[in-house]
């Protein structure tokens, strides 16, 4: 394993996985509280925090719970007083914990948390999914999918400065593609901690701090009595949430010389007549798709959607608008949603629902249970994606990928 150090300096590069990346963002942001319980492929983070901590380059109170809720649990009351913390999970182990995470996002506090994205049991698996982490997109969690190591690191950061804005106060969860991102490594530029302290400032609640000098209620039963109200104001704390994540990647730009774009990321999609859409790590392969496609005469793009709670409903439309039809590749499912798509599909038609063309939109649910979507299945997708823009209409069929057909 890389050995890291924190020492200010200039910056320097490493090659660590996503889950390190992950760690180092940890240890430059000085959290004060950080839990764990293994599960994989999570267990990654909480392995190379416990080195950072063991080396002396982390200092912080790592706990190590006898469950996945009870890692929850421990970092919703000491975000409550006043401490900046991180806690992941995966899978079952994510749902698990689903109590305690649905009160964090009630309780309005800023945990900042690993999704490492897997499969559902039953069956067992271990490979990349995403319907663990969609499971809270409705409670009021922030939600990202980030596709390198290096994104990992610098979106960490990013969640951290915005979930603690006092204007937002609300967790995120960062998702990360398990194995895919998890473990594989790839050539990051760690920056030097002066700076991450010039764009993250401390952890500050104000007046909301639990703490014995300032006697102040948490978690009251509030009932019809005053619910609604605390509802309409997690939304409006969600609508904030737009502005502040464009004002932190402009600082984060500023003060690390960068050129991140907040929401989406776009790959080829000006002059493009059909389009891919998709989050996390399946841009690699759907990227080297376009450049081949791209150098046979065919106008094909992609776009990468970053953040998924709020969603980026005016860069989607900008980006999508022009285009012939475009496709949806979801790597979860939604059993029952119309046209039985995926859930990124229903939301994409739904964002592009009041533009006055209609984009033919088609369907697809690929790569579950860390599946590789090859690039005979990335032609395959952009080849469907093409025969409704000839049509002028979209396909109501949900395209499953790669599937093996049942033998009669």
């Amino acid at each position: 394993m890389t050995t890291t150090t924190l020492q200010p300096i200039a910056g320097r590069e490493e090659l660590i996985s996503g889950s390190e990346a992950i760690g180092i963002a940890c240890a430059l942001a000085d959290i004060d509280v950080v839990t764990a319980y293994p599960i994989r492929p999570y267990d990654t983070v909480m392995q190379y925090l416990s080195k950072l901590i063991a080396d002396g380059e982390l200092q912080c109170e790592f706990i190590v719970a006898e469950s996945e809720h009870s890692q929850f649990e421990i970092v919703k009351h000491a975000s409550a007083v006043g401490a900046r913390t991180f806690v992941g999970s995966s899978g079952v182990g994510w749902f698990y914990a689903l109590e305690a995470i649905a009160v964090t996002a009630g309780l309005r506090l800023p945990v900042v948390a690993l999704v490492g994205n897997r499969a559902l049991d039953d069956p067992g698996a271990f490979g990349c999914e995403h319907n663990d982490a969609l499971a809270v997109r409705d409670l009021g969690w922030m939600m990202n999918w980030i596709s390198t190591a290096q994104e990992a690191l610098d979106t960490a950061l990013i969640a951290w400065r915005v979930a603690e804005d006092p204007r937002i106060f609300l967790p995120c969860a960062v998702s990360a593609d398990g194995a895919f991102l998890t473990h594989s490594q790839q050539i990051v530029h760690v920056p030097d901690k002066s700076l991450v302290q010039r764009f993250l400032p401390p952890y500050n609640r104000g007046d909301l701090q639990l703490h014995p000098d300032n006697p102040i209620t948490i978690a009251p039963q509030v009932n019809e009595d005053w619910l609604m109200e605390m509802r309409k104001q997690a939304d409006a704390s969600m609508r904030r949430a737009r502005d502040v994540i464009i004002e932190a990647t402009d600082d984060f730009n500023r003060i690390f010389h960068r050129d991140l774009t907040p929401f989406t990321e776009e790959y080829m999609t000006e002059d493009a007549d059909v389009i891919l859409v998709g989050v996390g790590t399946l841009a690699l392969p759907i990227k080297v798709a376009v450049r081949r496609l791209r150098e046979q005469g065919q106008k094909v793009g992609f776009l990468r959607l970053k953040w998924f709670r709020p969603f980026p409903v005016p860069e989607v439309q900008k980006t999508l608008r022009n285009a012939k039809a475009i496709g949806v590749i979801d790597r979860d499912y939604s059993f029952g949603s119309p046209q039985h798509s995926g859930v990124l599909a229903n939301e994409i038609r739904s964002a592009l629902y009041d533009l006055p063309k209609r984009v033919p939109v088609v369907s697809f649910i690929a790569g579950l249970g860390g599946r590789e979507i090859t690039q005979p299945y990335a032609r395959e997708m952009f080849a469907t994606v093409q025969n409704a823009a000839a049509a002028g209409k979209s396909d109501v069929e949900t395209h499953w990928i790669g599937v093996r057909e049942k033998k009669e």
